[in-house]
């Protein structure tokens, strides 16, 4: 009796995967193409694939101190908008208590200007105690940028020929790359899509993803293609309960740091946020479209 109910439900879940996973592939790729188009667009409008913060494109960042609370935070931010249209103004917040300790302040304009503004604006002279500034140079801060892409360009290629390595078949190791950059190009256009200035860990990000996502990819075809245990929609199923809980399980770990945890710098949450995007994609992209892309190939090669 329990082999009879096993069998049908099986049966069931076979059928209903075999009718309708050709569809399921539509989705994801309509997403990832809506992605490539926003983000020609907007490199079409901008010359570049994202907005780059002042570590990235150069720039003056000053960060005042707030412990005492004697900053107009609000006022300060619109008066120098006045001024200084390329302003960045971000708040670094007390974790128990949510009130702002610090500012941070960057503009591409030179210190001694910026300096002087702010100066006219809090009614006291920024030194050494109450604030500290830094500046980056545009020739620096482009050779950074241009190393930074070169090394996440270099992570993807690499990563492409070890898969093509391990699994020696042209589909399902083209399969698990178009997972792999549909995981990269959706928060991607989403990051664009809010204006978000990417910092240089915010690059990392994308870097760390080529690692997180691909690891769900290679277990989902390592199952469907290389194990003989079940048939393969067994095995598909299989994969999913573990990869999903390692999609969760990460999930868990980064949501709450980028929503709860306000008192981080904006690096780390920026790390968070790029993480978190790219996790979600990756939970469309392996079980929508690499599983689809897998299971058409079986059922191509009469793998069971």
């Amino acid at each position: 009796m329990e082999q009879k109910t096993e069998f049908k439900k099986e049966h069931n879940e076979k059928s209903w995967f075999d009718k309708y996973y050709k569809l399921m592939l539509i989705i994801p790729l309509i997403i990832i193409l809506l992605s490539m188009l926003y983000v020609y667009n907007f490199y079409s409008q901008t010359g570049e694939i994202f907005k780059r913060d002042v570590s990235l494109s150069g720039g003056t960042t000053i960060t005042l101190q707030n412990e005492q609370g004697n900053i107009d935070i609000g006022g300060l931010e619109k008066q120098l908008l006045v001024e200084y249209t390329d302003l960045s103004f971000r708040k670094l917040t007390d974790i128990r208590t949510g009130e702002a300790i610090a500012v941070i302040i960057e503009s591409s304009s030179q210190p001694e200007p910026l300096r002087k503004s702010i100066e006219e604006i809090v009614g006291y002279n920024l030194d050494d105690k109450n604030s500290s500034t830094e500046f980056t140079g545009s020739g620096l801060s482009d050779n950074f940028y241009r190393q930074l892409m070169l090394a996440l360009a270099m992570s993807f290629v690499l990563m492409s020929i070890v898969i093509f390595i391990l699994f020696r078949t042209m589909i399902p190791s083209l399969a698990i790359i178009l997972a792999a950059f549909g995981d990269i190009v959706i928060p991607l256009a989403i990051v664009d899509y809010f204006g978000i200035k990417l910092s240089a860990a915010g690059i990392a990000a994308f870097l760390m993803l080529i690692g997180y996502c691909v690891d769900t990819n290679i277990l989902l075809t390592t199952r469907a293609i290389k194990t003989r245990e079940g048939k393969v929609n067994s095995r598909i199923s299989g994969a999913f309960r573990t990869g999903i809980i390692m999609n969760i399980s990460a999930l868990c770990a980064v949501l709450p740091a980028f929503f709860l945890i306000t008192g981080l710098p904006d690096s780390f949450r920026q790390i968070f946020l790029i993480l978190a995007l790219g996790l979600t994609a990756d939970i469309l992209n392996t079980w929508l479209t690499n599983v689809s892309i897998i299971k058409w190939y079986c059922d191509k090669k009469g793998i069971e």
